[in-house]
């Protein structure tokens, strides 16, 4: 069957090429792993066992690693799984042995406004339904993790408010004396859930629980995704999971779930989810798919792990970090290289010229309205405009010593003398820059873009991070916000500011990491501000602590970590063909 992407949709595509897949055993054999690495989960997929590859194939050099980042979000889209999948696929056209390794997509988005990260065209990872619909389980197994935390918690609370210290010492328990009002965590689940945002839990007798305020977060948006993400083997997420903070006793102490013990169960829920799954693109190279995915509230990386199999089993690694370069790709680089010794040989940005417009001061764009034909028509002037947001991220990812490789992701609407433009823009800030028609040709429509990006390859990079670990905890914020998003300071709420001398004052919190949270849909906290806005300071609201993940997280402005569905969510549209039982409606 032809593929043809102006005519399907992406799960049509999808469908239609998931009839040629090869099966799990070949395509994991064609990679260079044995059988009793494999861990199938039916004929179309599986995992790999992470300890018994690494232990053969540690040895062996590191190919190429290559990180997928983009301009500033629009609602039009970037495209960056879309290009990842193509840019696996132009590299393998132009006879390079490769692999992908990308995020798992969330419930959430998939069954709300964005859909599945699957990638879209003739650049996409299958099978599609079993990537979007839960995979292999590991999404499930965080959240139940994470929740067994929050039991042992709320239940010893009850207990410690009921019992005495004599009946409390019949169970072998020691009292924690827990602040009610200091409780860090939250429940979680993987959808969209506004109303959960805050609730009260307890409510009734003395046997119903401890009664206080409470709430929801999205599973991607745990701790344990991002111990999953950052962890080097099993006994690494071991140690992590049992020094992750649940609260704080009334004196100020830190209460664990190594307090709690309930830190080993935590992991038994884990054991499964440390293997990478192995999945494959519409043209049949191998895929990674672990960990991940938020950006804005969360680390936004595919897994360590993921990638440290990846790079000793191909020439060349295709990876990609969530949302802007500015949020997913300051992360990788210095929170997911810092963590996993790996230094990326090329960064290719993805960019379109309709969401360069959009930053020029396009017109606001909105599901369900026809799109202004200011986005399909050329307007030389409101593209340059826009240039501003693409050099700003070229800047960032230069600061990292690392070559940039500009990616126009092709629409037919782009004129060419609007590409020109681009690539002008591109190559005077110290960018390589490419055309790529992936969506619409697969890798054949990548092959400038993987040429441009064995290219780059070849360059000496000088990597480095932006700061040191030495860094206090005021000053790595101020250089994030001053050198990535280019604000011009900070600002704090008292309760921030209370939180950020504590944690100066703590000498096992100066090694942690900073991971900022922040809106996606500008380079500063106000998601209205388009381009590169000047002149702003970045609000502090809060700084959350991840001792297991290994790093501080400080919040600017009011985003949410659990993020709300909209008024006409893709759940409307998809349905099972029950004489097939094969899901439709995907995107």
């Amino acid at each position: 069957m032809k593929l043809d992407a102006t005519k399907m949709k992406d799960w049509e595509i999808a469908e239609a090429s998931e009839e040629n897949m090869k099966p799990f055993a070949d395509l994991a054999r064609n990679l260079g792993l044995e059988a009793s690495e494999l861990i199938p989960m039916g004929k179309r997929l599986g995992k790999v066992d992470y300890n018994q590859t690494m232990a053969r194939i540690k040895a062996r050099p590191r190919g190429k690693y290559i990180d997928v980042t983009a301009i500033t979000p629009t609602p039009l889209g970037e495209g960056k799984t879309t290009t990842s999948m193509g840019l696996v696929q132009g590299l393998g056209k132009i006879g390079k042995r490769v692999v992908g390794a990308i995020r798992q997509p969330s419930g959430g988005p998939t069954f709300n406004i964005k859909g599945s990260a699957a990638g879209g065209g003739l650049a996409q990872c299958i099978p599609m339904t079993e990537f979007s619909l839960g995979l292999t389980g590991d999404i499930d197994a965080i959240t139940n993790a994470h929740n067994l935390a929050m039991v042992a918690l709320t239940a010893r609370m009850q207990h410690e408010h009921n019992y005495d210290d004599a009946r409390l010492a019949k169970s072998n328990l020691k009292r924690l004396d827990i602040d009610p009002e200091r409780v860090e965590m939250k429940w979680i689940m993987d959808f969209c859930a506004q109303s959960l945002r805050n609730i009260r839990i307890g409510r009734g007798g003395k046997m119903d629980g401890f009664e206080m305020d409470s709430g929801f977060a999205i599973t991607v948006s745990s701790e344990i995704m991002a111990i999953l993400a950052v962890s080097k083997n099993l006994k690494d997420l071991r140690e992590r999971m049992g020094k992750i903070v649940v609260a704080y006793d009334k004196k100020g102490k830190e209460v664990t779930t190594a307090d709690l013990e309930v830190d080993g169960a935590m992991t038994a829920w884990m054991v499964n989810a440390v293997n990478p799954n192995l999945l494959q693109t519409i043209e049949g190279q191998p895929v990674f798919v672990h960990a991940g995915p938020f950006a804005n509230i969360a680390i936004g990386q595919s897994s360590i792990m993921a990638d440290q199999l990846a790079t000793r089993l191909a020439d060349y690694t295709v990876t990609e970090s969530g949302f802007g370069a500015e949020i997913g790709f300051e992360k990788f680089w210095n929170l997911k290289c810092r963590f996993s010794g790996l230094e990326p040989n090329a960064v290719v940005l993805v960019a379109t010229i309709r969401a360069l417009k959009m930053h020029g001061g396009g017109p606001t764009v909105r599901p369900g309205i026809p799109l202004d034909e200011t986005y399909t028509k050329e307007n030389l002037g409101l593209l340059e405009k826009g240039c501003c947001n693409l050099i700003s991220h070229i800047e960032t990812i230069k600061k990292s010593g690392v070559m940039p490789v500009v990616c126009i992701n092709s629409f037919y609407t782009d004129t060419k003398n609007e590409i020109a433009m681009v690539r002008k823009v591109a190559e005077a800030n110290g960018a390589l820059c490419a055309l790529s028609e992936h969506w619409l040709k697969g890798g054949d429509g990548a092959v400038e873009l993987a040429e441009a990006v064995v290219e780059a390859c070849k360059e000496e990079n000088k990597f480095k991070f932006l700061y040191e670990l030495s860094t206090p905890l005021s000053k790595r914020i101020e250089l994030i916000t001053k050198v990535v998003y280019g604000g011009d300071g900070v600002t704090y709420t008292d309760e921030a500011k209370e939180k950020l001398d504590m944690y100066e004052a703590d000498p096992q919190a100066g090694e942690l990491g900073t991971c900022m949270v922040k809106t996606h849909l500008s380079l500063s906290h106000d998601p209205n501000l388009k381009g590169a806005p000047q002149g702003w300071q970045l609000p502090i609201s809060d700084i959350l602590v991840y001792k297991g993940a290994g790093f501080l997280v400080p919040v600017s402005g009011a985003i949410k970590l659990m993020p709300g569905t909209c008024s006409d969510p893709a759940f409307r549209r998809i349905d099972v063909d029950v004489d097939t039982a094969k899901v439709k409606g995907l995107f």
